[in-house]
């Protein structure tokens, strides 16, 4: 049987993912057998599992810091928003249908809650230790009652709770009086002790404030956990972009992703961040493409609504007009159907637009059908031309997520027409040849001497895994942690 630990927020983004995974490296450095689990994640960062199932991106990053491959049991109920309050419900990996926030919250959310104790069930059987995510906060009266990842699991499991505030936003001690005010008893007392998040300055004049907090809720503060510049592990879901902190705008290649409404997979790009000739952004404004070497389609939970938002906002003649320039334009899932000519969706999959007009970049058209493809995929052989210049490569690693079936693609997983890129496959910039392959064609273009790659992402994730466990212990009370656990 596991022993359990479970962080909770006082609202959303206070940083309960990041701890979590801090704390599944901990517990792996200790010689523990961790595994991570949120009961329901709601998000449109989602990735494939080597059996082909869906689950949302944080825990993926968390299972990589206890060094495991991702399994859905660490995130059975997956929420993808759609549009208009409504969700696709994805249950152990596979999606049941979309439902109105309605629906699910007073309909099928305790239905939901069966495949979460499965899944912890599982769990249990196999691991030491499982550090369990909240979501939002344990106090929204209003949908407490069908909540099934926060208090309900704690519950379930009698597991002890740290509640995480974030300094910076402000109002983190009253948030934190507050929440707990707002619980039953019987879900306070699960409460063992409050977390300060994404403290800047000096931590000493914050002792009267810790003195305070004590005091009036009864519940020790175990820790004030410093502000993390560059932190460099995966974000959950595209909130997170507007923390995120442009590379040096000095650069020798711009990059500009288009912010579209309902972008998804926006981890498919921190890889670019990273190379030291990029300044990568998110662009939500046409004039922000204004000097991009590359213009990124990202991909989209509902991509034919994204279609007719570039439409509106002009950012489809803008980027037909940098592509006829011969700028280069590459497009990830949502953003490669997007290159196509048409999309058409008759039964409704993701809209109720029967048809969208493309973009015209590559000879394609996408119909939704009502089945999803998930699948890891390896590309056993890359070679082609763009920007005139000629690509190669082997096993290039990734996975898919998408609806659509692409006619034209002739069995290739990548299509290219001169400056034009398209493919399904997220995470292929994480494959660091073909990455700088792709940066070194525009360094050519503009006369400048191509660099030898010299990075290697997934060992950068895990220093920064190692990094972010480090701080995190100098900033905890490691000693309360472990006697509360017994370990």
């Amino acid at each position: 049987m596991a022993n359990y630990i479970m962080l909770q927020g006082t609202s959303s983004h206070v940083g309960k993912s990041i701890l979590t995974t801090a704390l599944c490296r901990i517990f792996f450095q200790e010689g523990l057998k961790v595994t991570p689990f949120k009961a329901q994640n709601m998000a449109l960062n989602s990735y494939v599992t080597a059996d082909g199932l869906e689950m949302g991106r944080a825990q993926v990053a968390q299972a990589e810091a206890a060094m495991l491959a991702p399994n859905v049991d660490m995130n059975p109920v997956l929420l993808k928003p759609t549009g208009n309050s409504t969700s696709q419900v994805i249950i152990n990996g596979r999606p049941i249908g979309n439902m109105s926030a309605k629906e699910y919250h007073q309909g099928y959310s305790l239905k939901a809650f069966d495949a979460v104790k499965a899944a912890l069930d599982r769990l249990d059987k196999n691991f030491d230790m499982i550090v369990i995510e909240g979501a939002g906060s344990p106090a929204e009266v209003n949908l407490k009652a069908n909540d099934i990842v926060n208090m309900r699991v704690a519950k379930y499991l009698n597991a002890p709770v740290l509640l995480v505030a974030d300094i910076e936003r402000g109002g983190s001690l009253a948030a934190l009086v507050g929440t707990l005010e707002l619980l039953d008893e019987d879900e306070r007392d699960l409460v063992k002790g409050l977390v300060i998040n994404k403290f800047r300055g000096d931590v000493s004049l914050f002792t009267p404030a810790i003195d305070f907090l004590e005091k009036k809720t009864g519940k020790p503060v175990l820790g004030v956990i410093p502000f993390i510049e560059r932190l460099g592990i995966d974000d959950e879901d595209s909130v997170s972009l507007d923390d995120k902190v442009n590379s040096d705008h000095d650069s020798e290649i711009k990059i500009a992703v288009v912010r579209t409404p309902k972008i998804s997979n926006f981890t498919d790009f921190d890889s670019l961040a990273g190379e030291v000739d990029v300044n990568l952004i998110y662009a939500a404004k046409v004039e922000e493409l204004n000097g991009a070497d590359i213009i990124i389609l990202p991909g989209s939970k509902n991509t034919s609504e994204d279609l007719i938002y570039l439409q509106k906002t002009g950012f489809i003649n803008t980027i037909k007009k940098f592509a006829k320039s011969g700028g280069a334009v590459i497009g990830i899932c949502g953003g490669f159907q997007m290159l196509g000519s048409k999309i058409f969706d008759p039964l409704h999959t993701e809209s109720d637009n029967d048809e969208v007009e493309g973009l015209g970049l590559l000879p394609l058209t996408t119909t939704f059908a009502a089945d999803k493809f998930t699948r890891q995929v390896t590309i056993t052989d890359i070679d082609f031309d763009f920007l005139n210049t000629h690509i190669t490569g082997k096993n290039l690693d990734g996975y898919e997520i998408h609806s659509g079936i692409t006619e034209g693609l002739d069995n290739r997983k990548i299509v290219t027409a001169k400056n034009i890129l398209g493919t399904y496959v997220h995470g292929i910039f994480d494959n660091d040849d073909f990455r700088r392959q792709i940066l070194n064609t525009v360094r050519l273009r503009k006369k400048l001497q191509p660099i030898k790659n010299t990075r290697n992402v997934r060992a950068e994730k895990q220093r920064n895994y190692e990094r972010l466990a480090k701080i995190v212990r100098e900033n905890l009370n490691m000693d309360f942690l472990a006697n509360l656990l017994k370990i």
